[in-house]
């Protein structure tokens, strides 16, 4: 099983954009890594985000991209600083592939608590726009097989 783990794009300031959607910039990047997903052939279960405006917008531009059998989700649970518990064991649970679309340090905790055992360990550096894939094996045990960020793409 392999887990999609997105921080959003740019987004814009609380004083320019009280909803702090994406900035052109933002939307740029996630579209970028958009292109190189889609030559990957990603098929996922479903898209989730936390339904704030930055990542529902990252999550519609990954989704003309990635295969979402069961499309974009709005999913509780996934704000910057709620707990990871509930989400960790939907995801533990999950058989099929899934992507999550996010904020830090929500996603960096998540990211540290299934490969390196504990979610201060601060394992994974995240970037706006980027793309961090967690492979679970037979075991049942979380490994990162890949990083994708904006910056490492033409």
């Amino acid at each position: 099983m392999r887990l999609y783990l997105v921080q959003h794009g740019e987004a814009k300031s609380e004083q320019i954009d009280p909803e702090r959607r994406l900035t052109d910039k933002g939307r740029r990047d996630v579209e970028k890594v958009s292109s190189f997903l889609k030559r990957l052939d990603l098929r996922v279960a479903a898209i989730w985000h936390s339904g704030k405006p930055r990542a529902a917008e990252t999550a519609r531009i990954l989704a003309a991209a990635v295969a979402a059998d069961g499309g974009i989700v709005r999913r509780d649970g996934l704000a910057p600083n709620d707990p990871i518990a509930p989400i960790r064991q939907d995801v533990n649970r999950a058989e099929d592939d899934l992507m999550i679309v996010g904020h830090l340090p929500f996603l960096s905790r998540l990211a540290s608590a299934l490969a390196a055992g504990g979610e201060s360990a601060d394992a994974v550096a995240f970037r706006n726009g980027g793309v961090v894939c967690l492979e679970r094996d037979h075991r049942q045990l979380w490994r990162l097989g890949w990083i994708v960020t904006p910056e490492l793409l033409p």
